[in-house]
């Protein structure tokens, strides 16, 4: 007997096989595309506000050049220059408060003279005892009243045979024999140089010389040379550390520019580094506003730079 096995047959209609695959693509089409439109919105954002940063800040474009006594002005060639946000001359007042400069009185108190000669130092705010400037300052009771500056007159114009220059009438052996005798005559010596000295005050030229041994000039100005290199590095440390905003070094024509600087007033300068053309030594610590969204030009020269420091006491 011949069995016959059944079949089932399942029939799944075409259309919505149809539909199904048109809706599943259209779901990653969607995903697609969202994604495709929010790079493109992040992109159009960031070029949108690309132009507004930019109109928010400005820049500053400079030309230096200096100009030598009797010459042309000739461009300062790479040189760098900073954009700081505070003066140079401010920010050396900072570094020296900090650290404070030598102190003259007690140097004077650490020397080996007479305390007269202290005294006049620091009257006189003068460690230096040389010079036609030392000589022609000095009044006839300077020089009786400090014994160094008595010494050196007296042994160089007796050593030169000035004519009329007093000489001593008194001996050494009265002074134990006849005291009274000797302080009256020591008295009318030193009356007489102190005549002499005022009739005659070209005897003081010279007087410097015979002081070599005991003028601490050269010493002071070793301390203050020390002391100057070291607030010049520290001026320059703290402006580069602390105040800096930009920097930019000068082409062949002398210009240079500092771009993307936000609005406000700066220093354009040099900093401790000079711009040398000649006899021409010129550093520049100059201010200078800067704008949003404009440049701001400054031009350099002998005119602007930094005046030079006054002369520190000898």
């Amino acid at each position: 007997m011949v069995r016959t096995q059944a079949f089932t047959f399942t029939t799944i209609p075409y259309l919505r096989i149809s539909a199904s695959a048109t809706m599943g693509a259209m779901k990653i089409y969607s995903r697609i595309s969202v994604s495709t439109l929010s790079v493109l919105f992040l992109v159009a954002g960031a070029m949108a506000k690309a132009p507004r940063a930019a109109a928010q800040t400005g820049s500053v474009q400079f030309v230096a050049r200096v100009t030598p006594s009797g010459g042309e002005d000739e461009p300062v060639r790479t040189l760098p220059f900073y954009l700081l946000s505070k003066s140079y001359a401010d920010i050396e007042k900072e570094a020296e408060a900090a650290s404070p400069a030598a102190n003259q009185d007690k140097f004077i108190d650490a020397l080996d003279v007479s305390k007269e000669l202290k005294a006049w130092m620091k009257t006189n705010h003068r460690v230096s005892l040389s010079g036609e400037d030392f000589t022609k300052m000095l009044k006839a009771d300077d020089i009786m009243n400090v014994p160094e500056f008595f010494a050196a007159y007296t042994e160089r114009m007796v050593g030169d045979h000035t004519a009329g220059f007093p000489t001593p009438k008194y001996k050494i052996e009265d002074r134990t024999k006849d005291p009274a005798k000797y302080d009256r005559l020591v008295i009318e010596y030193h009356d007489a140089i102190r005549a002499f000295v005022i009739a005659d005050p070209g005897s003081k030229d010279g007087l410097d010389l015979g002081l070599e041994e005991v003028n601490p000039g050269h010493k002071w100005d070793m301390v203050k040379a020390k002391n100057a290199a070291e607030l010049n590095r520290e001026t320059a440390d703290l402006a580069r550390g602390k105040y800096l905003v930009a920097r930019a070094e000068t082409d062949m024509q002398g210009q240079g520019a500092l771009r993307g600087i936000p609005p406000g007033n700066y220093w354009l300068g040099t900093l401790n580094i000079e711009a040398v053309a000649g006899d021409a030594r010129e550093r520049w610590d100059v201010p200078v506003t800067v704008r949003a969204g404009q440049p701001s030009y400054l031009t350099l020269t002998n005119i602007n730079a930094v005046k030079p420091a006054h002369t520190v006491a000898p």
